[in-house]
């Protein structure tokens, strides 16, 4: 396998488009740039922030020392422009890179039936409830507070026929469901990405499409008739807090059947009684909060009808 040598150069966002078409030049393999985020509110999916690190890699092959000589000399000349740090050379041992980054992830036992599995692995306990998980795109992947939460609580209420999944992610939480005994779940999502990862997710665990429908929507749509279900005794919405809150504005407590339950999770602790305020203010009843670091889950319950 082929080596590779690093270079790297750490400098202002009005540089880092000129440096980065240098590195391009001379690396195969295209240049990646990296910046910090900082997060204005609770909403914010990250705003860049600060200086950039362009980084290239270089084969390390016969050609390695001239190729190194012309990008210092292309650098150099940019830098009569405007002064630039020196480039960082690292070398880098290649490697399964499609391999490697599985070794991130683990089977997640969860509860006292469940078991969040990476798809490409054997279930290590077979008396649980393996979900199988390909880590994609989508949100939910089973290693977030927040997802474990709503698992968890899944797994304290009974399971009824039908689910609705508002916000559904990489599916893991409709797929619970089912596992536990659902017969039909609904997952609605406003991304495409996280639809088509759910159906993948659905496969990779023999759910068929007719128990496990999925579409582009969100409360509105559910309530509208856009799917086949409008209500279920089970609703399951791991989102944002603000967004929950926004989402009790549009009606989610109309997607609740008498009597049934809802789970809410995505909530960062100091936002939790917020949404409980919310729901409460919808006629729902407080039944359970759980907390795993700075997150919160929260089972609520509808009124008998």
């Amino acid at each position: 396998m082929t080596n590779w040598l690093e270079v790297s150069l750490t400098v202002n966002g009005e540089l880092a488009e000129f440096v980065a078409d240098v590195l391009a030049r001379f690396a195969p393999n295209g240049v990646a740039t990296e910046q910090a985020v900082k997060f204005n509110d609770e909403e914010d999916e990250g705003t860049p922030v600060g200086d950039v690190t362009v980084r290239a890699y270089l084969p390390a092959d016969e050609t390695l020392e001239e190729t190194r000589q012309k990008l210092e000399e292309a650098l150099y000349y940019l830098g009569m422009i405007q002064p630039l740090p020196a480039p960082t050379f690292t070398p880098i041992a290649d490697q399964n890179w499609m391999e490697a980054w599985k070794t991130r992830y683990h089977p997640i036992p969860i509860g006292e039936k469940l078991l969040i599995l990476p798809a490409w692995l054997e279930n290590p306990t077979p008396d649980r409830l393996a979900i199988k998980i390909d880590p994609g795109m989508a949100f939910g992947t089973g290693t977030h507070p927040t997802t474990q939460l709503c698992l968890e609580l899944l797994e304290t209420v009974q399971i009824p026929a039908a689910v609705i999944d508002v916000g559904c992610g990489s599916g893991i939480l409709s797929i619970g469901a089912l596992k536990l005994g659902a017969q039909l779940a609904l997952g609605v999502d406003i991304d495409p990405a996280s639809v088509k990862n759910s159906r993948e997710n659905a496969d990779l665990n023999d759910i068929p499409a007719e128990k496990f429908l999925l579409g582009l929507g969100s409360v509105t749509e559910i309530k509208s008739g856009a799917f086949p279900l409008k209500t279920a005794p089970l609703v399951l919405a791991n989102i944002l807090a603000p967004v929950l809150v926004r989402l009790f504005e549009a009606g989610l407590v109309d997607l609740i059947a008498p009597g049934g339950v809802i789970i809410l999770s995505g909530i960062l602790q100091h936002l939790a009684a917020d949404v409980r305020a919310a729901g409460e203010n919808h006629g729902l009843t407080f039944v359970e909060q759980r907390q795993i670091n700075d997150w919160v889950a929260i089972k609520m319950q509808n009124a008998e009808g």
